[in-house]
């Protein structure tokens, strides 16, 4: 296998038309190596069973990139789906893609790189939400770059670090982007609190740190898998975000739909 091989990692239920957009942007990417793993949650007869997907499965396999789409049933919460995902991982590295989102032809080539610069734990590219592309917010629009090397960091909710996640809402890192005039040709990396919808892990570190083995001790109706994951990730072997980032939110209802359980606030 090559040193450069991706596993992308796509949890998905009931959204086959999101679904197919998301494929679709995967087929264009200039990264290469990659293999697509889908753990699909669908009522019915799955994601499979739709025209639209069907349909980008036939382009994808004439571009002869592999996809690998898997029926997982029952449902047992959003930890344990990725945990699932995890498990099928072969790659060096792999990218947990959400299946709402849409992302730029370069965005994977770009993750890569950094992952190999930086030799950290994750390189994530938060998702703008351009439907807030006219809502500036300037107070929640800080930025803390990395001009050196990405270091461990421990960062827990409510503490000072915690608050860097508004950089990610709305369309907030869309417009710093913009304001500070970085291309794509000269991507850097920031401090993150947490990145959601598209992160790219380093197997080996992620694996070590846990992966998502705590599913097992969480009900299935929790949310904050993926963020529990990346702190324990950060505070071993450290994380980043990129900017510009290159993944756009479909800002779909969310199918995640009790909080009430959120898995960084109940354990440690």
């Amino acid at each position: 296998m090559s040193d450069d091989a991706i596993d992308v990692l796509v949890p998905t239920c009931n959204r086959a038309a999101a679904l197919a957009v998301t494929l679709t942007a995967l087929a264009a990417q200039t990264q290469r190596h990659l293999r697509i793993v889908v753990s699909d949650q669908s009522d019915g007869e799955g994601a499979a069973a739709s025209g639209e997907v069907r349909a980008v499965l036939r382009y994808m396999a004439a571009q002869e990139l592999r996809v690998d789409l898997l029926r997982h049933l029952p449902r047992r919460g959003m930890a344990e789906q990725r945990a699932f995902l995890l498990a099928q991982v072969t790659a060096p590295y792999c990218l947990f893609l959400d299946d709402d989102v849409i992302i730029e032809s370069d965005l994977v080539e770009r993750m890569a790189r950094t992952m190999r610069q930086q030799r950290c734990g994750f390189v994530g590219s938060a998702l703008h939400g351009l439907s807030h592309a006219h809502d500036f917010r300037p107070h929640q629009q800080a930025i803390d770059f990395w001009d050196g090397q990405v270091e461990p960091e421990t960062i827990a909710p409510g503490g000072g670090a915690w608050e860097r996640h508004h950089l990610h809402s709305a369309a907030n890192l869309f417009h710093v982007q913009r304001r500070l005039g970085i291309g794509r040709d000269a991507t850097r990396a920031y401090r993150v609190a947490w990145i959601g919808g598209c992160v790219l892990f380093d197997t080996e570190k992620l694996r070590a740190a846990g992966g998502f083995d705590f599913w097992s001790v969480l009900p299935p109706d929790h949310c904050g898998e993926d963020v529990l994951a990346q702190l324990r990730v950060m505070a071993r072997s450290g994380g980043c975000g990129i900017i510009p980032s290159g993944a756009y939110h479909m800002e779909l209802p969310t199918t995640v739909v009790s909080r009430r359980v959120d898995a960084p606030r109940v354990l440690p």
